[in-house]
């Protein structure tokens, strides 16, 4: 059984500011101003991790006059809960068997 989890994924999620922009929009859509104001980064900042989001696939965006709202697309979390899912099950079943190999 081959179970692997997408390496790209969990990096674009490992910044601590970034993981902080999906648990915010998975509450709601927000603008860059919102985002602001909600992670006291300064817009540059921000600017750079949502691409990084967006080309990563995690959040989309929708121009509203001068504003951009940003959503999360849950279909990419769900890829990746999958993922560890299919994980602990493997690791499950591998306790479950006493799964070990011998020491040479």
């Amino acid at each position: 059984m081959t179970t692997s989890v997408d390496a790209d994924l969990i990096r674009v999620l490992g910044d601590p500011l970034r993981l902080r922009i999906v648990t915010l929009l998975a509450r709601e859509t927000l603008c860059t101003t919102h985002l602001m104001e909600e992670t006291g980064a300064r817009q540059t900042n921000l600017s750079n991790h949502l691409r990084v989001l967006r080309e990563a696939g995690f959040v989309e965006t929708e121009p509203c006059g001068r504003f951009t709202y940003y959503r999360l697309k849950p279909e990419v979390m769900e890829r990746l809960a999958g993922q560890f899912g299919a994980l602990a099950q493997a690791a499950r079943l591998t306790a479950e068997a006493n799964v070990r190999r011998s020491c040479p």
